[in-house]
């Protein structure tokens, strides 16, 4: 059988979930799943899902008011009297999340889709919708909207797969091990691919070799017939290729890789054009987005056609079709010859570190930066935080501001690398970062913005360009 929702029945959900079923008929059909009882879709079935800081049990009224055929809950809690009575269907399990995965495994198995994962310190979300771009031209591809690539965002993009879809790239997120062995045993993926191995998440992984391990169980759980991609030119990367006896396939610019790019040439501020040589042919391809670290992720992207054997000539068409994405190094002109470069998705010391590289390259008159924390660097936060700053003042800034508890140590790392303190700002708010930088920005300058997602620095982004304009192109 083929999944669909809608036709699916309260008895095939049990069996794929290994639930029990405690009220309403086995026959139901249930039209869709949400575990957003703000969200809730008539017909569909609510998953109560159990977090640190949410519980969906406290929201089964609203969920079934607002039209839920039945809930699927957790086995310790206490079922409310008024879902048995009104014969509403109940099913319980042993843990909620588990019960999401093992959901969209078994969904995942009814459809002939090929299945793409994409994990990685950086450049992950890149890589995934420019393979989605170049995949799409041959054949109906799903890819993980936004940043659905935890254990709940992956289950329920891959729950989105429909019976007219050939791939799906999903994205694969993690801040604990587990999770990638988890998310990997979800997916079922055809081809894996790491970008590669950074120092992010250091909090609950521990140090670099906790985070080379998570990675790394990426090609433990992975089938042995699956394809596994790895950039050959990150060293931390390619040494995990010895944990698996399967194909492998290496990207980057050294000559080793089967996969490898060559003759780069900047086009301006926002493109660039080099050949890609696969497996001796070579393929000329332009991409829209600037910066050593895109072509990396270019790639990574086209790696996965070659992969699924598409012609060279898609792969150039869907790398030129391809445009950054919001939040990820997107270059916005404003008005006065101000460019803004919205960088806020997320940060790491790594990520930052390769996005100043790349402004190094781009014409500006002055650079303002402001930096949000880079959240999730455990006990050698202060030190990240402080050679960052090192490193902006290296890069001639002429106005920084921080925001974050460890801003401190980015405006002390920039006075120790040359800036002067009143060249510095810590900010206490949003509006405080925005006043800063709007008072300090000059015509043809360039403001640079990054951030941990949590530190939510968009917000930032989106008053300046209110306030200053942005040139419609």
């Amino acid at each position: 059988m083929t999944a669909k929702w809608g036709e699916i029945t309260v008895k095939e959900v049990v069996s794929a979930i290994g639930g029990r079923q405690i009220s309403g008929s086995p026959d139901e059909l249930i039209g869709g799943l949400s575990t957003d009882s703000r969200r809730m879709i008539p017909g569909h079935i609510f998953l109560a899902l159990k977090g640190e800081f949410y519980n969906g049990h406290n929201f089964l009224a609203e969920a079934t008011n607002a039209g839920a055929v039945g809930v699927i809950l957790q086995s310790d809690t206490t079922i409310p009297q008024e879902l048995s009575t009104n014969n509403l269907v109940v099913i319980t399990v042993s843990s909620t999340l588990k019960a999401l995965g093992d959901l969209a495994l078994w969904w995942r198995r009814q459809w002939g889709a090929r299945v793409i994962a994409i994990t990685g310190s950086n450049g992950k979300s890149t890589t995934k919708e420019m393979a989605a771009s170049i995949l799409s031209l041959k054949a109906n591809t799903m890819k993980s909207p936004g940043n659905f690539n935890n254990l709940i965002g992956l289950p329920l993009a891959l729950l989105s797969l429909e019976e007219d879809h050939r791939m799906a790239v999903l994205e694969m997120g993690m801040n604990r091990r587990g999770e990638i062995a988890r998310l990997t045993q979800i997916a079922e993926p055809d081809i894996g691919l790491i970008t590669n191995v950074a120092r992010a998440h250091l909090e609950g992984l521990g140090d670099l070799n906790g985070v080379i391990k998570a990675k790394g169980e990426l090609l433990k759980m992975i089938s042995k017939k699956s394809t596994v991609i790895l950039n050959g030119d990150d060293e931390l990367t390619s040494g995990l290729a010895s944990t698996f006896p399967g194909p492998i396939i290496t990207f980057g610019l050294g000559k080793m890789n089967q996969i490898r790019a060559g003759e780069i040439k900047k086009l301006g501020d926002y493109t660039q054009a080099f050949n890609i040589y696969i497996k001796g042919e070579r393929v000329n391809v332009k991409i829209n987005l600037p910066g050593i670290h895109n072509v990396f992720n270019t790639l990574g992207g086209a790696a996965i056609a070659f992969c699924l054997s598409i012609s060279k000539e898609l792969i150039a068409l869907g790398l030129e079709d391809f445009r950054p994405l919001k939040g990820r190094f997107q270059i916005i002109d404003l008005n006065g010859g101000i460019q803004i470069i919205d960088d806020t998705y997320n940060a790491n010391p790594s990520s930052l570190r390769a996005a100043l590289q790349t402004i190094k390259d781009l014409k500006k008159q002055g650079l303002v930066v402001g930096l949000g924390e880079m959240l999730e660097l455990g006990k050698e936060a202060a030190k990240y935080h402080f050679d960052a700053g090192h490193l902006i003042a290296g890069m001639g800034t002429r106005y920084l501001v921080v925001l974050g508890e460890h801003g401190r140590q980015i405006i002390e790392g920039a006075c120790k690398g040359g800036m002067d303190i009143e060249q510095t700002h810590l900010a206490t708010t949003h509006t405080e970062m925005i006043n800063a930088i709007k008072a300090q920005v000059r015509e043809g300058d360039i403001v640079f913005l990054k951030g941990s997602r949590k530190i939510a620095l968009d917000k930032v982004v989106e008053v300046i360009k209110n306030e200053i304009g942005v040139i419609e192109k």
